[in-house]
C-alpha cells in the first residue's frame, strides 16, 4: 500500500478541491514519486488523511482513472498504471526511453520481411529501386497497454535484422551491439487519424488522432541506415524539447 503524496490544497482558490487533488497526484505519478503497480489506499481512508469528503477523493480518483493513469482492480483497489510518456526530441530509441524510466517496455512483432525498395523507400534510404530492405513493423506496449505501432525500413546491406531480439530489446540498441551507431537523424512531427487496423491495435476507436513521427537516421559515415515512420496514443505519449535562442 503506498502513502499519498503530501497534497496542498487551497481552499480560498476557485479551483474545485477535487481537481487539486487529481493534479498533484497526476504529478506524483510522473515525477516517479508514485511507480506503476503501486496501489492506492482505499477512498474512505485517503478522504481521513486529506480531510475531505469521499465524494471530493472518488471524484479525484475518477479524474485520473479517466486519463489513464489509475485503475480500479475488483478485489484489489486503485493501482497506478502508467503517466503519459514524454520523451525528448533526441537521436534514441523509444525502447531506450521508456527503459531509462523504469517503464518496462515490450514489443511484439508484426511483421519482418524483406522487400524490393519502391519509389518513396529508395527516396528516402538513398539506394537504387528494387534494392533489398528490412521491412520491420512492431507494437510498443507499457505493460499490457499498446502505445505506438513502430514501421521501420533498414538497408540488408548495412545491419541484418534477423540476428536481433527484437521482442525483447530496442532496435538501435541491437544496432549499437553490430556496431552500427547513428550519429544524426532528420525527424518530422505531426498527427493524423488512425485506420481500423490501427485502432485495433491501438484498443482505439477508427479515425481516433494520433501523434505521427517520420525520421530519416544516419550512421558515423554518412550512410541512412533507416527510416521510420510511428504513429502514437496521444493519451500515453507526447514529445518534449528544449528551446534555446540564438
Amino acid at each position: 500500500m503506498s502513502l499519498p503524496p503530501p497534497v496542498i490544497l487551497d481552499r480560498a482558490s476557485p479551483v474545485p478541491l477535487y481537481f487539486q487533488v487529481a493534479e498533484q497526484f497526476e504529478q506524483a505519478i510522473v515525477d516517479g514519486k508514485l511507480h506503476p503497480g503501486d496501489r492506492l489506499e482505499n477512498e474512505i481512508e485517503l478522504a481521513r488523511q486529506l480531510g475531505l469528503s469521499r465524494p471530493t477523493v472518488r471524484q479525484a480518483i475518477q479524474l485520473l482513472v479517466d486519463k489513464g493513469m489509475l485503475v480500479r482492480k475488483r478485489g484489489v483497489g486503485t493501482q497506478v498504471v502508467h503517466g503519459q510518456v514524454r520523451r525528448p526530441l533526441e537521436l534514441t530509441s523509444l525502447f531506450d526511453d521508456l527503459s531509462g524510466t523504469g517503464q518496462g517496455p515490450r514489443s511484439r512483432i508484426l511483421r519482418l520481411t524483406r522487400i524490393p525498395a519502391d519509389a518513396k523507400l529508395s527516396h528516402a534510404l538513398r539506394t537504387a529501386p528494387g534494392h533489398e530492405l528490412w521491412a520491420l513493423e512492431r507494437l510498443r506496449l507499457i505493460g499490457d497497454d499498446p502505445l505506438a505501432i513502430l514501421r521501420n525500413w533498414l538497408r540488408t546491406d548495412i545491419v541484418d535484422l534477423s540476428a536481433f531480439d527484437l521482442e525483447n530489446e530496442g532496435l538501435y540498441g541491437s544496432m549499437r551491439r553490430a556496431n552500427v551507431s547513428m550519429s544524426l537523424a532528420r525527424q518530422r512531427i505531426g498527427s493524423r487519424r488512425a485506420t481500423a487496423d490501427e485502432a485495433e491495435l491501438l484498443n482505439e476507436e477508427p479515425g481516433a488522432p494520433l501523434l505521427t513521427m517520420e525520421r530519416t537516421a544516419y550512421d558515423n559515415e554518412g550512410r541512412v541506415v533507416e527510416f521510420g515512420h510511428h504513429v502514437y496514443r496521444p493519451d500515453l505519449y507526447e514529445f518534449e524539447m528544449t528551446l534555446l535562442q540564438k
